[in-house]
């Protein structure tokens, strides 16, 4: 077992921190602070881990789908794409960098509770294989604009199961009151399901759904599919309708610091499986085609960011402060949801942890910190401060607050880094003022 959360890293003999066998201090004195370091051959091995487990479990047109919202980037589609999975999209932005990186959309299923008409249109003539229906008004626009276009789009419509799972509630999707999906319990899953089985520009190849992130427990996800299980076998009953294909979402949860429990995937997907299949026979309808959308899980753990130490601030019988020359504009995780993370000094790892500190970024906001009253050793300014498991919702978040730049993306494959996402410099943040 590793001694860090990231199997990933470790400690070489000169007392710093590693990533993919590259000692982070020196890939800090090369591409420069902040910097997110992604481990592009631990991202591969969960791509494979999701796609044996629900290939074996739930037949071979099984289909994992990035989720794309987590990091987005041309070399993630790449890496996707070559890994045999589909992706989602949130946005025209998302769909059309998967296409710049020659990713197949039609592999590709477009999700969000607004969609504008010219994301609908984008989507489209971008030939986008799925959308997933939030709502009739947009079930009448993608009616609207794809007889416009001439097609027949296909759809998933998304359903809010009721779930409540155990997660913050700021990430938690599936209960009733929430902007995304159209309840059962209300009676508007069922009216939007029947509308779009009346609509003549559009195919409906089933249900969607999601009730959260960040969940560690199979049980929520195993009584959402035994819910979407009864939902297709009373619309069959009334309709005739047999869905087939349902997408459960994503949702499994990541360990941020050792307190957080290990959760094996594979081991989940077949319990759930199981589950769904004996729901099946129950209801006495087929098992559709599933597909699922795990986004944190397959990049989070992946993934760390370096920061150089500016200075260290002792107020005296009140509290530390070390400043990095980062912080929300790089990461809102902690301000958003007060976020945990494993937090290290990547060039003393082997020194006495006993100083009792909170890490502050560089931005004008009181709130913008990273963590607060974690011990680590004492800092001094040149220092590199390693935060661990930002892989996903850091880099996708990012802002020019403050007119900050976004810090590089480096990947390494196989021991060898390269840069995935350059950095943003001065020059870029005035390319659009006029």
């Amino acid at each position: 077992m590793s001694e860090f959360v990231m199997e990933s890293c470790k400690v070489n003999e000169d007392g710093h921190l590693t990533v993919a066998g590259v000692d982070t201090v020196s890939l800090a004195k090369e591409y420069g602070t902040p910097l997110m370091v992604m481990d592009e051959n631990k991202i591969r091995q969960v791509c494979r881990i999701y796609k044996k487990a629900m290939i074996e479990n739930f037949g071979e047109n099984a289909l994992p789908l990035f989720a794309s919202k987590a990091l987005s980037f041309k070399g993630i589609y790449r890496i996707m794409a070559e890994e045999g999975l589909g992706s989602d999209a949130v946005s025209s932005g998302e769909i059309y960098t998967a296409k710049e990186a020659g990713f197949d959309v039609s592999r590709m299923v477009f999700h969000g509770n607004n969609k504008t008409d010219e994301d609908i249109r984008f989507a489209m003539e971008s030939g986008v294989g799925r959308f997933v229906v939030d709502n009739i008004e947009e079930l009448e626009a993608i009616n609207r604009i794809a007889g416009q276009i001439g097609i027949k789009q296909k759809i998933q419509i998304r359903i809010t199961p009721g779930i409540d799972p155990h997660t913050h509630k700021a990430i938690s999707t599936g209960k009733i009151d929430s902007k995304f999906g159209n309840a059962i319990a209300t009676g508007q899953a069922e009216e939007i399901t029947l509308k779009a089985l009346d609509t003549p520009n559009v195919e409906l190849t089933g249900f969607h759904c999601h009730i959260g992130s960040q969940i560690f427990e199979t049980e929520p996800f195993i009584s959402a599919a035994e819910i979407m299980i009864e939902y297709i076998a009373d619309i069959k009953k009334k309709t005739g309708f047999s869905a087939f294909e349902l997408n459960l979402g994503g949702g499994f949860g990541v360990r941020y610091v050792k307190e957080h429990p290990y959760f094996d995937y594979s081991a989940a997907i077949k319990t759930i499986a199981d589950k769904m299949k004996n729901s099946a026979k129950q209801h006495g309808v087929k098992m559709p085609v599933i597909m699922m959308e795990p986004g944190r899980s397959i990049v989070a753990s992946a993934g760390l960011t370096l920061y150089t130490v500016g200075s260290v601030k002792q107020i005296p019988d009140f509290k530390n402060y070390i400043s990095v020359d980062g912080g929300m504009a790089d990461n809102p995780r902690y301000a958003l949801y007060q976020s945990q993370y494993e937090i290290k000094i990547a060039n003393k790892i082997n020194a006495k942890s006993d100083f009792v500190c909170s890490i502050a970024g560089r931005c004008c906001e009181s709130g913008d910190l990273l963590a607060e009253n974690i011990t680590l050793p004492k800092a001094e300014r040149g220092d590199i401060l390693a935060v661990l498991v930002t892989g996903a919702y850091n880099y996708s978040m990012a802002s020019n607050y403050n007119r900050l730049g976004r810090p590089a993306i480096v990947m390494i494959k196989d021991g060898k880094p390269y840069i995935a996402v350059r950095r943003e410099t001065l020059k870029d943040l005035v390319a659009y003022d006029m």
